[in-house]
């Protein structure tokens, strides 16, 4: 494989379950892995591949959330890029629903030429999902939508949440790959933001209500330590702990934007102030 990347950690019937993206040098996949602990890492190979109206180049890049006895797994498909869902009871064996849910916004929006990187979570008897946005400058934002049964969505009116930053900082290229989790009274955002060269790092936000988002000037960003993810670290999913918050990333050794990046996923814990 030329790349494992997108974690997505999901606890469901007594193990973790890890949806992750897998680049064959042509195609992204999502692969499942399984473990006891988080920790060390059983694979199982592919359970989606792109097809249908999802083209032939990536059905990966998501998000998967426990629902009662099955898991709905959020993803990126398609030319332009837009949000699929599909279901399973075990991990391995997926339904797809069919067409897209979530679809790029009108002419002029900040959302216009694709929408991905998906990341649900449920508050009071909805679903949000916060995604990537890319209009026609191919600047990436990060947007809102909300939905009662985590098929039939609605932009948030106010979007995007999060802009890049001024010149120099290290989102100033733009924004992707959000990860979301409450804690202490408020909403908390990790985020992969690009610099220019496309080293990538990532970054922490805070919101009172989960819709307007602030990043947390006292939070370095969070870079490559070792030799595989000195260029690129990206691609965060959550589990919120009594003592800390797990999180598991990708990373890379070569600053590209898409795939070849000798992508690997790695762990870590981001302990609260």
């Amino acid at each position: 494989m030329s790349d494992v990347l997108n974690p997505s950690v999901v606890q469901f019937h007594g193990e973790y379950l890890n949806l992750y993206s897998e680049f064959d040098g042509k195609t992204w996949h999502t692969a499942l892995a399984a473990s006891s602990t988080g920790t060390n890492w059983r694979t199982r190979g592919r359970v989606l591949s792109p097809s249908g109206w999802e083209g032939s180049y990536i059905a990966a890049n998501g998000s998967a959330l426990a629902a009662g006895d099955e898991i709905l797994y959020w993803y990126e498909a398609g030319d332009p890029f837009r949000i699929a869902l599909a279901r399973s009871r075990d991990g391995v064996s997926w339904t797809r629903h069919g067409d897209a849910v979530l679809a790029p916004g009108p002419v002029g929006s900040f959302d216009e030429r694709g929408v991905s990187d998906p990341y649900v979570i449920r508050a009071g008897g909805w679903f949000y999902l916060f995604y990537t946005g890319l209009d026609r400058a191919r600047r990436q934002r990060l947007g809102l939508a909300r939905s009662r049964d985590g098929v039939v969505w609605e932009k948030l009116r106010s979007n995007p949440i999060l802009e890049p930053g001024p010149p120099g900082a290290f989102d100033e290229m733009g924004l992707g790959e959000p990860a979301v989790w409450s804690s202490g009274g408020s909403y908390w955002m990790l985020y992969t933001g690009r610099a220019r060269g496309e080293r990538r790092r990532i970054g922490l936000a805070r919101s009172r209500d989960g819709v307007q988002w602030e990043r947390d000037p006292a939070f370095p960003p969070i870079a490559g330590s070792e030799a595989w993810d000195r260029e690129v670290v990206c691609d965060p999913t959550v589990e919120v702990t009594p003592d800390a918050i797990r999180v598991w990333f990708g990373g890379g050794d070569v600053a590209r934007p898409d795939e070849n990046l000798h992508g690997q996923i790695g762990a870590g814990w981001l302990r609260p102030r």
